[in-house]
């Protein structure tokens, strides 16, 4: 993407960070820094690297070392305010959070960089899905998939359902550990269904993957929403 406005770029690095994409960013940016010191970047053109593995870069044009970095097993928060793009990337033990505010954008760009041996490994989205398809019981007892893929203005739902109240079921699939995003992802889709298709009727919001950070685990519960751990695979 070259030249994208902030929210379109927002999309697209949100969606590659929950597919576990390497992403780049380009463009003119303020750096804060808060964790065991503070540290503070002020304007420049720098390239920011989002690696699937948590690790954040912020590179410069001189030597071969970021200037700031945070550690695998970091996660990722993309968004948007006063119409510039910030990606926040945080870590716990210690806390330390990196925050990215891009003025303006010169390019993005999103690359699926798992090897195929990999992804057989570690498994896919498909993986997941089919594992809840052919046992909804891992969901909860008496889950009942209804539709995969069910468009909603919003964005389409992994797998629409029902529990055993008769109440919908939203459930939204990642294959990896999952942050904020993929929480705000599953509100949307929620709040899209309440709105316009099912409007009298209850809906539940149930977010599964592997493992969810700390703050994903409160903005779940801060929005009644619902979290199954569950691996692609079976172990």
């Amino acid at each position: 993407m070259v030249d994208p406005p902030a929210e379109t770029a927002r999309e697209r690095v949100a969606r590659a960070v929950d597919r576990g994409d390497m992403v780049t960013v380009f463009g003119r940016c303020r750096v804060e820094y808060d964790g065991r010191a503070k540290s503070t970047l002020g304007p420049g053109d720098r390239l920011l690297v989002l690696k699937p593995d948590g690790t954040a870069l912020v590179h410069t044009d001189e030597g071969h070392q970021p200037v700031n970095w945070q550690p695998p097993g970091s996660t990722h928060d993309v968004r948007v305010e006063d119409d510039q793009l910030q990606v926040e990337s945080h870590r716990t033990g210690p806390e330390e959070y990196l925050e990215v505010t891009f003025e303006s954008i010169e390019y993005v760009t999103t690359v699926d960089v798992t090897d195929p041996e990999d992804l057989s490994l570690s498994g896919t989205e498909e993986d997941l899905r089919e594992r809840v398809l052919e046992s909804p019981g891992l969901i909860e007892s008496g889950f009942q998939p209804l539709a995969t893929e069910r468009p909603t203005p919003a964005g389409a739902i992994d797998i629409y359902g029902e529990d055993s109240d008769n109440r919908a079921v939203v459930v939204e699939l990642k294959r990896r550990r999952v942050g904020p995003d993929a929480v705000g992802q599953l509100d949307r889709y929620v709040g899209a269904l309440a709105r316009d298709l099912h409007a009298d009727r209850e809906i539940r919001g149930v977010l599964v993957a592997p493992s969810a950070t700390d703050r994903a685990q409160e903005l779940l519960a801060e929005n009644d929403l619902e979290f199954v751990a569950l691996d692609p695979l079976p172990t």
